[in-house]
Protein backbone atom coordinates (compact mmCIF):
# COMPACT_ATOMS: atom_id res chain seq x y z
CA UNK A 1 0.00 0.00 0.00
CA UNK A 2 2.67 2.49 1.03
CA UNK A 3 4.76 1.26 -1.89
CA UNK A 4 1.94 2.07 -4.31
CA UNK A 5 1.70 5.57 -2.86
CA UNK A 6 5.45 6.01 -2.99
CA UNK A 7 5.40 4.97 -6.66
CA UNK A 8 2.60 7.47 -7.30
CA UNK A 9 4.54 10.24 -5.56
CA UNK A 10 7.76 9.45 -7.44
CA UNK A 11 5.87 9.40 -10.76
CA UNK A 12 4.40 12.83 -10.01
CA UNK A 13 7.87 14.12 -9.11
CA UNK A 14 9.43 12.71 -12.30
CA UNK A 15 6.85 14.09 -14.75
CA UNK A 16 6.86 17.54 -13.06
CA UNK A 17 3.19 18.08 -13.83
CA UNK A 18 0.43 19.25 -11.50
CA UNK A 19 -1.16 16.09 -10.11
CA UNK A 20 -4.63 15.35 -8.74
CA UNK A 21 -4.88 12.34 -6.42
CA UNK A 22 -8.47 11.24 -5.79
CA UNK A 23 -9.43 9.24 -2.69
CA UNK A 24 -12.87 7.96 -1.74
CA UNK A 25 -13.14 9.43 1.76
CA UNK A 26 -11.76 12.32 3.81
CA UNK A 27 -9.83 10.12 6.26
CA UNK A 28 -7.82 8.43 3.51
CA UNK A 29 -7.34 11.77 1.69
CA UNK A 30 -5.89 13.34 4.87
CA UNK A 31 -3.53 10.40 5.39
CA UNK A 32 -2.37 10.59 1.75
CA UNK A 33 -1.81 14.36 1.99
CA UNK A 34 0.33 13.93 5.12
CA UNK A 35 2.40 11.18 3.46
CA UNK A 36 2.94 13.23 0.29
CA UNK A 37 4.07 16.21 2.41
CA UNK A 38 6.71 13.96 4.01
CA UNK A 39 7.78 12.53 0.64
CA UNK A 40 7.79 15.87 -1.23
CA UNK A 41 8.55 18.62 1.31
CA UNK A 42 9.35 21.25 -1.36
CA UNK A 43 6.14 20.79 -3.36
CA UNK A 44 2.77 22.42 -2.68
CA UNK A 45 0.80 19.43 -1.36
CA UNK A 46 -2.82 20.53 -0.97
CA UNK A 47 -5.93 18.94 0.60
CA UNK A 48 -9.29 19.59 -1.10
CA UNK A 49 -12.39 18.04 0.47
CA UNK A 50 -15.90 19.19 1.35
CA UNK A 51 -15.68 21.91 4.00
CA UNK A 52 -18.90 20.87 5.74
CA UNK A 53 -18.73 19.25 9.17
CA UNK A 54 -22.50 18.99 8.89
CA UNK A 55 -24.59 19.46 5.77
CA UNK A 56 -28.35 19.31 5.31
CA UNK A 57 -29.09 20.23 1.68
CA UNK A 58 -32.12 22.25 0.68
CA UNK A 59 -34.96 19.77 0.05
CA UNK A 60 -38.73 19.47 -0.28
CA UNK A 61 -40.88 16.48 0.72
CA UNK A 62 -44.16 16.72 -1.29
CA UNK A 63 -45.91 13.94 0.67
CA UNK A 64 -45.86 15.98 3.89
CA UNK A 65 -45.52 19.45 2.29
CA UNK A 66 -42.25 19.95 4.20
CA UNK A 67 -39.54 22.32 2.99
CA UNK A 68 -36.15 21.77 4.60
CA UNK A 69 -33.90 24.83 4.56
CA UNK A 70 -30.23 24.32 3.78
CA UNK A 71 -28.36 23.99 7.05
CA UNK A 72 -24.65 23.49 7.35
CA UNK A 73 -21.67 23.89 9.60
CA UNK A 74 -18.49 24.91 7.78
CA UNK A 75 -15.06 23.87 9.04
CA UNK A 76 -12.97 27.05 8.74
CA UNK A 77 -9.64 25.18 8.57
CA UNK A 78 -10.83 22.92 5.72
CA UNK A 79 -12.19 25.99 3.90
CA UNK A 80 -8.73 27.60 4.24
CA UNK A 81 -7.15 24.50 2.70
CA UNK A 82 -9.60 24.60 -0.24
CA UNK A 83 -8.65 28.21 -0.99
CA UNK A 84 -4.99 27.33 -0.55
CA UNK A 85 -5.49 24.66 -3.26
CA UNK A 86 -6.86 27.04 -5.90
CA UNK A 87 -4.26 29.66 -4.93
CA UNK A 88 -1.42 27.15 -5.50
CA UNK A 89 -2.88 25.88 -8.80
CA UNK A 90 -3.06 29.42 -10.19
CA UNK A 91 0.40 30.47 -9.04
CA UNK A 92 2.76 27.44 -9.43
CA UNK A 93 3.20 24.07 -11.19
CA UNK A 94 4.77 21.81 -8.55
CA UNK A 95 1.35 21.07 -7.03
CA UNK A 96 -0.08 17.78 -5.77
CA UNK A 97 -3.75 18.02 -4.77
CA UNK A 98 -5.30 15.22 -2.72
CA UNK A 99 -9.07 15.35 -3.07
CA UNK A 100 -12.31 13.43 -2.63
CA UNK A 101 -15.21 13.59 -5.12
CA UNK A 102 -15.53 17.25 -4.02
CA UNK A 103 -13.36 18.04 -7.05
CA UNK A 104 -16.25 17.25 -9.46
CA UNK A 105 -18.71 19.62 -7.73
CA UNK A 106 -19.38 23.15 -8.97
CA UNK A 107 -16.82 25.80 -8.11
CA UNK A 108 -16.68 29.37 -9.42
CA UNK A 109 -15.08 30.07 -12.79
CA UNK A 110 -11.26 30.31 -12.56
CA UNK A 111 -11.33 33.32 -14.94
CA UNK A 112 -13.61 35.29 -12.57
CA UNK A 113 -11.55 34.17 -9.56
CA UNK A 114 -8.34 35.40 -11.21
CA UNK A 115 -9.97 38.60 -12.43
CA UNK A 116 -11.12 39.44 -8.90
CA UNK A 117 -7.62 38.85 -7.45
CA UNK A 118 -5.71 41.98 -6.47
CA UNK A 119 -1.90 42.05 -6.86
CA UNK A 120 -0.32 44.45 -4.38
CA UNK A 121 3.20 45.77 -4.93
CA UNK A 122 5.32 48.25 -3.00
CA UNK A 123 5.50 51.55 -4.91
CA UNK A 124 2.28 50.97 -6.86
CA UNK A 125 -0.46 53.59 -6.75
CA UNK A 126 -3.67 52.53 -4.99
CA UNK A 127 -6.46 54.72 -3.67
CA UNK A 128 -7.28 53.69 -0.07
CA UNK A 129 -11.07 53.83 -0.50
CA UNK A 130 -10.90 51.99 -3.84
CA UNK A 131 -8.87 49.22 -2.17
CA UNK A 132 -11.46 48.92 0.63
CA UNK A 133 -14.27 48.67 -1.95
CA UNK A 134 -12.25 46.06 -3.85
CA UNK A 135 -11.87 43.88 -0.73
CA UNK A 136 -15.62 44.12 -0.04
CA UNK A 137 -16.34 43.10 -3.66
CA UNK A 138 -14.03 40.10 -3.07
CA UNK A 139 -16.39 39.16 -0.18
CA UNK A 140 -14.04 40.11 2.66
CA UNK A 141 -15.80 41.69 5.64
CA UNK A 142 -14.64 44.91 7.23
CA UNK A 143 -14.46 44.30 10.98
CA UNK A 144 -12.26 46.52 13.13
CA UNK A 145 -13.00 44.46 16.28
CA UNK A 146 -12.98 40.77 15.30
CA UNK A 147 -9.79 40.36 13.26
CA UNK A 148 -10.12 36.83 11.91
CA UNK A 149 -9.72 34.98 8.62
CA UNK A 150 -11.81 36.53 5.84
CA UNK A 151 -11.92 39.94 7.59
CA UNK A 152 -9.98 43.18 7.19
CA UNK A 153 -9.59 46.27 9.37
CA UNK A 154 -8.63 49.87 8.62
CA UNK A 155 -6.64 52.25 10.83
CA UNK A 156 -5.89 55.53 9.12
CA UNK A 157 -3.68 54.77 6.11
CA UNK A 158 -3.03 51.19 7.24
CA UNK A 159 -5.16 48.25 6.06
CA UNK A 160 -4.72 44.77 7.57
CA UNK A 161 -6.34 41.71 5.99
CA UNK A 162 -6.27 37.96 6.68
CA UNK A 163 -6.72 36.12 3.35
CA UNK A 164 -9.03 33.09 3.69
CA UNK A 165 -6.23 30.71 2.62
CA UNK A 166 -3.52 32.11 4.94
CA UNK A 167 -2.64 31.69 8.61
CA UNK A 168 -0.90 35.08 8.69
CA UNK A 169 -2.26 38.58 8.08
CA UNK A 170 -1.04 41.09 5.50
CA UNK A 171 -0.47 44.74 6.50
CA UNK A 172 -0.70 47.36 3.75
CA UNK A 173 0.82 50.73 4.67
CA UNK A 174 -0.19 53.55 2.34
CA UNK A 175 1.39 56.98 1.97
CA UNK A 176 -1.14 59.09 0.13
CA UNK A 177 -2.16 57.00 -2.89
CA UNK A 178 0.96 54.83 -2.91
CA UNK A 179 1.74 51.50 -1.20
CA UNK A 180 4.69 52.36 1.03
CA UNK A 181 5.24 48.96 2.68
CA UNK A 182 3.82 45.41 2.83
CA UNK A 183 4.27 43.08 5.80
CA UNK A 184 3.22 39.58 6.75
CA UNK A 185 2.31 39.53 10.44
CA UNK A 186 0.99 37.27 13.17
CA UNK A 187 -2.75 38.04 13.50
CA UNK A 188 -2.82 37.58 17.29
CA UNK A 189 0.41 39.24 18.44
CA UNK A 190 0.80 41.70 15.55
CA UNK A 191 4.51 40.76 15.27
CA UNK A 192 6.00 41.18 11.79
CA UNK A 193 6.93 37.78 10.33
CA UNK A 194 8.28 38.98 6.98
CA UNK A 195 8.64 42.14 4.90
CA UNK A 196 7.12 41.71 1.43
CA UNK A 197 7.79 43.34 -1.94
CA UNK A 198 4.53 42.09 -3.42
CA UNK A 199 1.59 39.88 -2.48
CA UNK A 200 -1.50 38.63 -4.36
CA UNK A 201 -4.81 38.65 -2.45
CA UNK A 202 -7.30 36.10 -3.81
CA UNK A 203 -11.09 36.39 -3.23
CA UNK A 204 -12.74 35.16 -0.02
CA UNK A 205 -15.15 32.97 -1.99
CA UNK A 206 -14.85 30.77 -5.07
CA UNK A 207 -18.22 32.17 -6.16
CA UNK A 208 -17.08 35.69 -6.89
CA UNK A 209 -18.27 37.83 -9.77
CA UNK A 210 -17.51 41.31 -11.06
CA UNK A 211 -20.18 44.04 -11.18
CA UNK A 212 -20.72 43.64 -14.94
CA UNK A 213 -21.06 39.85 -14.55
CA UNK A 214 -23.65 40.27 -11.77
CA UNK A 215 -25.65 42.81 -13.80
CA UNK A 216 -25.66 40.49 -16.82
CA UNK A 217 -26.72 37.58 -14.59
CA UNK A 218 -29.57 39.61 -13.02
CA UNK A 219 -30.94 40.22 -16.54
CA UNK A 220 -30.89 36.54 -17.52
CA UNK A 221 -32.32 35.43 -14.12
CA UNK A 222 -35.22 37.89 -14.55
CA UNK A 223 -35.86 36.54 -18.06
CA UNK A 224 -35.83 32.93 -16.83
CA UNK A 225 -38.11 33.86 -13.91
CA UNK A 226 -40.68 35.45 -16.27
CA UNK A 227 -40.69 32.34 -18.52
CA UNK A 228 -40.99 29.95 -15.59
CA UNK A 229 -43.79 31.96 -13.91
CA UNK A 230 -45.90 31.95 -17.08
CA UNK A 231 -45.26 28.19 -17.41
CA UNK A 232 -46.34 27.49 -13.80
CA UNK A 233 -49.39 29.77 -14.04
CA UNK A 234 -50.36 28.08 -17.32
CA UNK A 235 -50.34 24.74 -15.47
CA UNK A 236 -52.52 26.19 -12.71
CA UNK A 237 -49.68 25.99 -10.16
CA UNK A 238 -50.40 29.36 -8.56
CA UNK A 239 -48.90 28.53 -5.14
CA UNK A 240 -45.65 27.37 -6.77
CA UNK A 241 -45.54 30.52 -8.94
CA UNK A 242 -46.06 32.80 -5.94
CA UNK A 243 -43.39 30.96 -3.96
CA UNK A 244 -40.86 31.17 -6.81
CA UNK A 245 -41.57 34.88 -7.42
CA UNK A 246 -41.06 35.75 -3.75
CA UNK A 247 -37.86 33.73 -3.26
CA UNK A 248 -36.18 34.76 -6.52
CA UNK A 249 -37.10 38.46 -6.16
CA UNK A 250 -35.48 38.51 -2.72
CA UNK A 251 -32.29 36.92 -4.13
CA UNK A 252 -32.24 39.42 -7.02
CA UNK A 253 -32.46 42.35 -4.60
CA UNK A 254 -29.53 40.93 -2.61
CA UNK A 255 -27.49 40.52 -5.81
CA UNK A 256 -28.34 44.08 -6.85
CA UNK A 257 -27.34 45.58 -3.49
CA UNK A 258 -24.40 43.39 -2.39
CA UNK A 259 -23.24 41.50 -5.47
CA UNK A 260 -23.98 38.13 -3.83
CA UNK A 261 -26.80 36.35 -1.99
CA UNK A 262 -27.43 33.28 0.13
CA UNK A 263 -27.42 30.20 -2.12
CA UNK A 264 -25.67 32.11 -4.93
CA UNK A 265 -24.35 28.78 -6.25
CA UNK A 266 -27.89 28.02 -7.52
CA UNK A 267 -27.46 30.89 -10.00
CA UNK A 268 -23.99 29.77 -11.10
CA UNK A 269 -25.17 29.04 -14.66
CA UNK A 270 -26.21 32.70 -15.08
CA UNK A 271 -23.06 34.06 -13.42
CA UNK A 272 -20.82 31.85 -15.58
CA UNK A 273 -22.80 32.65 -18.74
CA UNK A 274 -23.31 28.94 -19.42
CA UNK A 275 -25.95 27.45 -21.72
CA UNK A 276 -28.66 25.20 -20.18
CA UNK A 277 -27.26 21.72 -19.50
CA UNK A 278 -23.66 22.87 -19.88
CA UNK A 279 -21.42 21.37 -17.17
CA UNK A 280 -20.29 23.58 -14.28
CA UNK A 281 -16.79 24.82 -13.54
CA UNK A 282 -15.06 22.54 -11.04
CA UNK A 283 -11.64 22.21 -9.43
CA UNK A 284 -10.55 20.37 -12.61
CA UNK A 285 -10.80 23.69 -14.49
CA UNK A 286 -8.12 25.19 -12.21
CA UNK A 287 -5.62 22.56 -13.46
CA UNK A 288 -3.61 23.07 -16.67
CA UNK A 289 -4.38 20.75 -19.62
CA UNK A 290 -1.38 18.47 -19.01
CA UNK A 291 -2.20 17.47 -15.41
CA UNK A 292 -1.84 13.88 -14.19
CA UNK A 293 -4.74 12.12 -12.42
CA UNK A 294 -4.17 9.33 -9.89
CA UNK A 295 -7.31 7.54 -8.64
CA UNK A 296 -6.55 5.73 -5.38
CA UNK A 297 -8.61 2.67 -4.40
CA UNK A 298 -10.20 2.95 -7.84
CA UNK A 299 -12.61 0.03 -7.23
CA UNK A 300 -14.47 2.33 -4.78
CA UNK A 301 -13.67 5.81 -6.11
CA UNK A 302 -14.70 5.26 -9.76
CA UNK A 303 -18.28 4.09 -8.94
CA UNK A 304 -18.52 6.97 -6.46
CA UNK A 305 -17.73 9.51 -9.21
CA UNK A 306 -20.53 8.06 -11.34
CA UNK A 307 -23.14 8.08 -8.55
CA UNK A 308 -22.88 11.73 -7.49
CA UNK A 309 -24.86 13.29 -10.36
CA UNK A 310 -28.09 11.28 -10.03
CA UNK A 311 -28.49 11.81 -6.28
CA UNK A 312 -28.05 15.56 -6.67
CA UNK A 313 -30.40 15.82 -9.67
CA UNK A 314 -33.36 13.96 -8.11
CA UNK A 315 -33.38 16.27 -5.05
CA UNK A 316 -33.15 19.44 -7.16
CA UNK A 317 -35.89 18.33 -9.59
CA UNK A 318 -38.34 18.22 -6.66
CA UNK A 319 -37.31 21.76 -5.61
CA UNK A 320 -37.78 23.06 -9.17
CA UNK A 321 -41.15 21.31 -9.67
CA UNK A 322 -42.57 22.88 -6.51
CA UNK A 323 -41.38 26.45 -7.09
CA UNK A 324 -38.49 26.62 -4.65
CA UNK A 325 -35.85 27.07 -7.35
CA UNK A 326 -35.54 28.09 -11.00
CA UNK A 327 -34.80 25.26 -13.48
CA UNK A 328 -31.25 26.68 -13.88
CA UNK A 329 -30.50 25.42 -10.32
CA UNK A 330 -30.26 21.94 -11.89
CA UNK A 331 -27.05 23.13 -13.57
CA UNK A 332 -25.37 23.73 -10.20
CA UNK A 333 -24.35 20.10 -9.98
CA UNK A 334 -21.46 17.65 -9.96
CA UNK A 335 -20.05 16.46 -13.28
CA UNK A 336 -21.56 13.39 -14.91
CA UNK A 337 -19.13 10.52 -15.41
CA UNK A 338 -18.84 11.16 -19.17
CA UNK A 339 -18.06 14.86 -18.50
CA UNK A 340 -15.47 13.86 -15.91
CA UNK A 341 -13.75 11.60 -18.47
CA UNK A 342 -13.65 14.44 -21.03
CA UNK A 343 -11.78 16.67 -18.56
CA UNK A 344 -9.03 14.29 -17.54
CA UNK A 345 -6.08 13.07 -19.56
CA UNK A 346 -3.46 10.60 -18.42
CA UNK A 347 -4.86 8.58 -15.52
CA UNK A 348 -3.30 6.04 -13.15
CA UNK A 349 -5.69 3.73 -11.26
CA UNK A 350 -4.40 2.26 -7.99
CA UNK A 351 -6.11 -0.70 -6.32
CA UNK A 352 -5.37 -4.08 -4.76
CA UNK A 353 -8.82 -5.19 -5.99
CA UNK A 354 -9.41 -3.27 -9.27
CA UNK A 355 -12.92 -3.11 -10.73
CA UNK A 356 -14.07 -4.18 -14.20
CA UNK A 357 -14.07 -0.60 -15.53
CA UNK A 358 -10.37 0.03 -14.81
CA UNK A 359 -9.30 -3.41 -16.07
CA UNK A 360 -11.36 -2.89 -19.24
CA UNK A 361 -9.77 0.43 -20.25
CA UNK A 362 -6.20 -0.03 -18.96
CA UNK A 363 -3.42 0.33 -21.56
CA UNK A 364 -1.13 -1.54 -19.20
CA UNK A 365 -1.35 -3.24 -15.82
CA UNK A 366 1.57 -2.91 -13.42
CA UNK A 367 1.46 -5.41 -10.56
CA UNK A 368 3.35 -4.79 -7.34
CA UNK A 369 3.97 -8.18 -5.81
CA UNK A 370 6.61 -7.33 -3.20
CA UNK A 371 5.58 -5.78 0.07
CA UNK A 372 8.23 -3.17 0.96
CA UNK A 373 8.23 -4.55 4.50
CA UNK A 374 8.91 -8.13 3.40
CA UNK A 375 5.84 -9.30 5.34
CA UNK A 376 3.60 -12.13 4.21
CA UNK A 377 -0.21 -11.81 4.25
CA UNK A 378 -1.85 -12.00 7.68
CA UNK A 379 -3.06 -15.32 9.09
CA UNK A 380 -6.83 -15.72 8.72
CA UNK A 381 -8.80 -17.60 11.38
CA UNK A 382 -12.52 -18.44 11.08
CA UNK A 383 -14.45 -18.86 14.33
CA UNK A 384 -18.16 -19.43 15.09
CA UNK A 385 -20.14 -16.24 15.76
CA UNK A 386 -21.66 -17.78 18.90
CA UNK A 387 -19.82 -16.27 21.86
CA UNK A 388 -17.88 -13.94 19.55
CA UNK A 389 -17.88 -10.98 21.97
CA UNK A 390 -16.37 -12.92 24.90
CA UNK A 391 -13.78 -14.45 22.58
CA UNK A 392 -12.99 -10.99 21.17
CA UNK A 393 -12.47 -9.61 24.69
CA UNK A 394 -9.94 -12.37 25.41
CA UNK A 395 -8.09 -11.74 22.12
CA UNK A 396 -7.97 -7.99 22.87
CA UNK A 397 -6.41 -8.61 26.30
CA UNK A 398 -3.64 -10.73 24.71
CA UNK A 399 -2.85 -7.89 22.26
CA UNK A 400 -2.95 -5.16 24.94
CA UNK A 401 -0.39 -7.07 27.04
CA UNK A 402 1.94 -7.04 24.01
CA UNK A 403 1.34 -3.28 23.46
CA UNK A 404 -0.37 -3.93 20.11
CA UNK A 405 -3.55 -2.44 18.67
CA UNK A 406 -6.85 -3.94 17.50
CA UNK A 407 -9.42 -2.96 14.86
CA UNK A 408 -12.97 -4.31 15.15
CA UNK A 409 -15.52 -3.93 12.37
CA UNK A 410 -19.26 -4.44 12.94
CA UNK A 411 -22.29 -4.38 10.64
CA UNK A 412 -24.38 -1.59 12.18
CA UNK A 413 -23.88 1.71 13.96
CA UNK A 414 -25.97 0.50 16.92
CA UNK A 415 -23.84 -2.61 17.32
CA UNK A 416 -20.64 -0.56 17.12
CA UNK A 417 -21.90 1.79 19.85
CA UNK A 418 -23.01 -1.09 22.11
CA UNK A 419 -19.73 -2.96 21.59
CA UNK A 420 -17.74 0.20 22.43
CA UNK A 421 -19.74 0.61 25.67
CA UNK A 422 -19.32 -3.10 26.54
CA UNK A 423 -15.55 -3.08 26.00
CA UNK A 424 -15.22 0.18 27.94
CA UNK A 425 -17.09 -1.35 30.90
CA UNK A 426 -14.59 -4.23 30.87
CA UNK A 427 -11.59 -1.93 31.22
CA UNK A 428 -10.60 -1.76 27.56
CA UNK A 429 -9.36 1.62 26.24
CA UNK A 430 -11.61 1.87 23.19
CA UNK A 431 -12.91 4.46 20.71
CA UNK A 432 -15.58 4.36 18.00
CA UNK A 433 -15.00 5.74 14.48
CA UNK A 434 -18.14 6.58 12.51
CA UNK A 435 -19.51 9.00 9.91
CA UNK A 436 -20.66 11.57 12.51
CA UNK A 437 -17.06 12.16 13.66
CA UNK A 438 -15.80 15.27 11.86
CA UNK A 439 -13.04 15.07 9.27
CA UNK A 440 -10.05 16.31 11.26
CA UNK A 441 -11.11 14.40 14.40
CA UNK A 442 -11.04 11.12 12.41
CA UNK A 443 -7.37 11.70 11.62
CA UNK A 444 -6.68 12.48 15.31
CA UNK A 445 -8.41 9.23 16.37
CA UNK A 446 -6.15 7.18 14.08
CA UNK A 447 -3.05 9.01 15.34
CA UNK A 448 -4.11 8.38 18.96
CA UNK A 449 -4.59 4.67 18.20
CA UNK A 450 -1.07 4.42 16.78
CA UNK A 451 0.51 6.33 19.67
CA UNK A 452 -1.23 4.19 22.31
CA UNK A 453 -3.71 6.69 23.77
CA UNK A 454 -6.18 3.79 23.42
CA UNK A 455 -5.89 0.18 22.17
CA UNK A 456 -9.06 -0.71 20.25
CA UNK A 457 -10.88 1.11 17.45
CA UNK A 458 -14.40 -0.01 16.53
CA UNK A 459 -15.86 0.95 13.15
CA UNK A 460 -18.30 -0.08 10.43
CA UNK A 461 -17.12 0.89 6.96
CA UNK A 462 -14.35 3.42 7.62
CA UNK A 463 -11.72 0.85 8.62
CA UNK A 464 -11.03 -0.31 5.09
CA UNK A 465 -9.13 1.00 2.11
CA UNK A 466 -5.86 2.72 2.61
CA UNK A 467 -5.46 3.06 6.36
CA UNK A 468 -1.82 2.34 7.24
CA UNK A 469 -1.67 1.27 10.88
CA UNK A 470 1.48 -0.85 11.46
CA UNK A 471 0.76 -1.14 15.21
CA UNK A 472 -2.44 -3.12 14.49
CA UNK A 473 -1.81 -6.85 14.91
CA UNK A 474 -5.45 -8.01 15.02
CA UNK A 475 -8.43 -7.22 12.82
CA UNK A 476 -11.68 -8.75 14.06
CA UNK A 477 -14.57 -8.90 11.56
CA UNK A 478 -17.80 -9.65 13.41
CA UNK A 479 -20.70 -11.39 11.62
CA UNK A 480 -18.39 -12.09 8.67
CA UNK A 481 -20.88 -14.56 7.14
CA UNK A 482 -23.72 -12.02 6.73
CA UNK A 483 -24.51 -11.11 3.12
CA UNK A 484 -24.25 -7.52 1.95
CA UNK A 485 -21.84 -4.96 0.51
CA UNK A 486 -19.95 -4.66 3.84
CA UNK A 487 -19.08 -8.36 3.61
CA UNK A 488 -18.47 -8.70 -0.14
CA UNK A 489 -15.24 -10.25 -1.40
CA UNK A 490 -13.68 -6.84 -2.08
CA UNK A 491 -14.78 -5.45 1.31
CA UNK A 492 -13.35 -8.43 3.19
CA UNK A 493 -10.02 -8.35 1.30
CA UNK A 494 -9.66 -4.61 1.99
CA UNK A 495 -10.55 -4.97 5.70
CA UNK A 496 -8.17 -7.92 6.08
CA UNK A 497 -5.44 -5.77 4.50
CA UNK A 498 -5.41 -3.54 7.60
CA UNK A 499 -3.53 -6.31 9.45
CA UNK A 500 -0.90 -6.70 6.71
CA UNK A 501 1.54 -4.14 8.16
CA UNK A 502 2.40 -6.13 11.29
CA UNK A 503 4.67 -9.18 11.48
CA UNK A 504 2.17 -10.83 13.85
CA UNK A 505 -0.85 -9.74 11.79
CA UNK A 506 -3.95 -11.86 12.31
CA UNK A 507 -7.52 -11.63 11.14
CA UNK A 508 -10.41 -13.33 12.90
CA UNK A 509 -13.62 -13.76 10.91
Amino acid sequence: RRRRRLAGARRSEQVQRPTLVMAHNKTLAAQLANEFRDLMPNNAVEYFVSYYDYYQPEAYVPQTDTFIEKDSSINAEVERLRHSTTNSLLSRRDVVVVSTVSCIYGLGAPEEYLRAMVALQVGERYDRDALIRKFIAMQYNRNDVDFSRGNFRVRGDTIEIIPVYEEFAVRIELFGDEIEALYMLHPLTGDVVQKLDSVPIFPASHYVAGTDTVQRAIGTIEAELADRLSELEGQGKLLEAQRLRMRTTFDLEMLQQLGFCSGIENYSRHLDGRAPGEPPHTLLDFFPDDFLLVIDESHVTVPQIGAMYEGDASRKRTLVDHGFRLPSALDNRPLRFDEFKERVGQTVYLSATPGRYEMGIADGVVEQIIRPTGLIDPEIIVKPSKGQIDDLLEEIRVRVERDERVLVTTLTKKMAEELTDFLGEHGVRVRYLHSDVDTLRRVELLTELRSGVYDVLVGINLLREGLDLPEVSLVAILDADKEGFLRSGTSLIQTIGRAARNVDGRVIL
